[in-house]
């Protein structure tokens, strides 16, 4: 009896992760529609983005924006933070990636306080719109996250990017690409943030290798708020140590919490590769 309680306590959560991606999905392709009728002059630049366009041997396009820390002196080595924007974020425009409810997620790194904390570079590549950045199925590195991996691997041609110090962060559907990459690559990153997110881990041994922070919502409807807390628990039980923050008066606007957060910046700046640090209380 108590494995068929089991089992249909991992059926039923199954149905519910599958049922929060359909709604991931949905709302950000209805987004993605609206965006084409918003204003032009929506994406704040302050400090600014450079806007980019990659093209892969194929032919296939990808626009991407990135900052460029003002203090940028290419004998030292920087950090780098690889932003994967939610749902709403898709498209070919170039700026919804980095504006609107993406804004606090792209931005909050670019300010003067926490340049000089983490004087970091921030790539902000731009989802094809009906495309995702990742399933949390198979977590493979689908066409879309190909792509961002080929700019990624262009920036730290051109720029002096500290290997040791690249950080990935995303919410929503773009936590899909970082629950994708984790798994996939996990001796490139020295730290990882994800919001408002979930996975069906195919490789959770891969994530115990990177200092991770986690927040959700309790009142979320579109990520259940049970998914995520036995995320947490399966990576502990792996032998992992995330840092897992939830919110309880905030619905599915986790990222206007989380990117808040007064030790998001120390936490991240602390973490390198290869090294477990404490986080700073």
């Amino acid at each position: 009896m108590p494995n068929l309680i089991q089992d249909l306590k991992e059926g039923f959560l199954s149905v519910r992760s599958a049922i929060a991606f359909l709604i991931l999905f949905s709302c950000g392709s209805h987004a993605a529609n609206q965006e084409r009728t918003a204003p032009p002059g929506v994406v704040k630049e302050e400090p600014p983005f450079r806007k980019k366009m990659y093209t892969d041997k194929k032919g296939v396009k990808m626009p991407y924006r990135l900052f460029i820390p003002p203090s940028y002196d290419s004998s030292k080595k920087y950090p780098l933070i690889f932003w994967f924007h939610g749902g709403s974020g898709r498209g070919s425009n170039n700026e919804a990636q980095i504006s609107n409810e993406n804004e606090k997620g792209s931005h909050v790194w670019t300010t003067p306080d926490n340049q000089s904390t983490l004087p970091a570079f921030v790539l902000a590549p731009q989802c094809p719109q009906n495309e995702n950045w990742g399933n949390p199925e198979w977590n493979d590195v689908n066409s879309a996250l190909q792509s961002a991996m080929e700019i990624f691997a262009l920036v730290q041609k051109e720029y002096s990017i500290d290997p040791d110090r690249i950080y990935l962060a995303g919410q929503s559907m773009g936590g899909f690409g970082v629950w994708a990459l984790l798994q996939t690559y996990p001796e490139l990153w020295a730290g990882a943030i994800i919001v408002s997110s979930y996975d069906n881990f195919t490789n959770v041994r891969a994530i115990t290798r990177v200092p991770l922070w986690m927040f959700q919502s309790e009142m979320d409807m579109t990520v259940p708020v049970d998914l995520v807390r036995q995320m947490v628990r399966q990576i502990k039980k792996a032998g992992g140590t995330p840092r897992y923050t939830e919110y309880h008066k905030t619905k599915n606007e986790v990222w206007d919490e989380a990117f808040a957060e007064p030790q998001l910046i120390p936490w991240l700046a602390s973490q390198k590769r290869g090294v477990s640090m404490a986080a700073p209380k």
